[in-house]
């Protein structure tokens, strides 16, 4: 399973480096990549103008078609707010959240995320 990402401050980025499974990170100069496999996307909490280049990734071409499902990090003092984007994603294109972590997450949100993406797709880990 691909894990596809978005970084503002970096802290998307060090929680994808822990995970045993290959990363993509989207990025406004190449905000469109054809996917010909299925992927989990790992979405930061901002405003969509900050976090609009998912949508474009994911609605590009056939890409909503391997969109297995989400992720979200945030900040727990957000409160309601809390890894919203990851929640308004779920629901626009209905695929479940499979974890949600705050920063960049522990070793015990890593695990929960391998876990969740083992639940929809067809990939196991054991550390």
């Amino acid at each position: 399973m691909l894990i596809v990402y978005m970084t503002l401050t970096g802290q998307t980025r060090r929680f994808v480096e822990k995970l045993p499974f290959e990363c993509y990170e989207l990025s406004t100069a190449f905000p469109t990549k054809q996917m010909t496999a299925d992927f989990v996307v790992v979405a930061p909490t901002y405003d969509f103008e900050m976090t609009g280049i998912i949508d474009d990734f994911i609605d590009y071409q056939d890409n909503r078609r391997y969109f297995k499902g989400v992720a979200g990090s945030g900040n727990r003092n957000f409160a309601e707010l809390y890894v919203f984007t990851a929640r308004d994603l779920a629901k626009k294109y209905d695929v479940p959240i499979i974890a949600e972590f705050e920063f960049n997450g522990t070793e015990k949100d890593v695990d929960k995320f391998i876990k969740g993406v083992e639940s929809i797709g067809n990939t196991s880990f054991t550390q």
